[in-house]
């Protein structure tokens, strides 16, 4: 066989592979906003749960406690 003749067959090859529409792509049947909410919830309570323990660590009070003494003052702004 001639190369000249196995680079067109490779040529040609490549074309007939390029030209091929491509595998269909998987779509998401939905977004599921319960279990979003229900995922952003717990961020949230671990959030406020770390920050209570790293006050309790520093040997302040609890926001809720700081705040409502504030409140009462009226200095809060």
């Amino acid at each position: 066989m001639s190369p000249l003749l196995l680079v067109a067959c490779a040529v040609l090859l490549v074309v007939i592979v390029a030209s091929l529409p491509a595998p269909p792509r998987r779509r998401r049947q939905g977004v599921d906003y319960e279990a979003m909410a229900e995922v952003e919830s717990h961020d949230v309570d671990d959030m406020v749960d770390a920050i209570a323990e790293r006050r309790a660590r520093g040997g302040r009070r609890p926001i809720g406690e700081e705040l409502a003494d504030e409140l009462l003052r009226g200095t809060w702004d």
